[in-house]
């Protein structure tokens, strides 16, 4: 009976959360007036605020993202996952990484670039965590591998690049002018982090979506840097490599 309780409470949990993911999705986003993303912070998260930040088709990633979330807290919410021992070692991360979701884009649009960093780096852990249990865990059947493991990691790979561009972005706004001469040096630098960062990922948790989510960043990001400002072709040759690099080994993960 008591974990009955506490299942249901979870899945409450869970509901709650993502229902304000969506709201506050919408509010940042501007859907009730106001101004693009791409347009807030004085345009210091749009595709041209950083040479570390994706072209602008990069973030149609989102939608996927949240149609997986959406489908995962109705599939959690069923009885059958009320006791599952899966579900209760990771529902209420799985939840905290959507509240940090929705309260980055309020951030973005009504306080500093600055809280934006802290927020996205606090979700970026969160999710961590969440790979890191879902791994010690594995999935029982088709439906828990597609929609715990699929959209949750879908969530942390995208959101390890956005966490770069976002932090990418600050720093362009604070950094002396004469940074930008060693642009190009910074900004591979940070690219062999995301690599070490995701094929560590990929071989601890055997999962390939965060390896895809990441890659596709990385796709996009070299789009940005050879056909938009800032242009830096050694950007976007080294954020193709590292895309090929996630995808091979994220392969090798599976198959293991």
């Amino acid at each position: 009976m008591e974990s009955q309780t506490k299942g249901i409470a979870r899945q409450s949990l869970i509901i709650a959360a993502a229902s304000f993911m969506l709201i506050a999705a919408a509010v940042g986003a501007g859907a009730f007036g106001g101004a693009s993303v791409d347009d807030l912070q004085d345009g210091a998260l749009s595709a041209q605020g950083s040479y570390l930040a994706p072209a602008g088709p990069a973030f149609s990633i989102w939608s996927l993202i949240y149609i997986g979330l959406l489908a995962y807290t109705v599939w959690q919410a069923l009885p059958a996952q009320r006791a599952d021992a899966r579900q209760q070692a990771v529902g209420g991360w799985i939840a905290a990484s959507m509240v940090l979701n929705g309260l980055w884009l309020v951030t973005a649009r009504f306080l500093t670039l600055w809280l934006t960093v802290i927020v996205i780096a606090l979700l970026v852990a969160v999710l961590a965590r969440v790979i890191v249990l879902l791994g010690r865990f594995p999935a029982k059947n088709l439906a828990d591998r597609i929609l715990t493991d699929g959209a949750n990691g879908l969530h942390f790979g995208w959101v390890t690049i956005a966490t770069v561009a976002n932090t990418a972005a600050w720093f362009t706004q604070i950094a002396p002018a004469d940074w930008a001469d060693q642009a190009d040096v910074w900004a591979v630098a940070v690219l062999v982090v995301v690599a070490v960062i995701g094929v560590a990922a990929a071989l601890v948790t055997g999962r390939i979506a965060p390896a895809l989510a990441t890659a596709w960043g990385l796709v996009w990001l070299a789009v940005g840097r050879f056909t938009d400002a800032p242009e830096s072709v050694p950007t976007g040759i080294a954020a193709l490599v590292v895309a090929v690099v996630l995808v091979l080994v994220g392969v090798i993960g599976v198959v293991r």
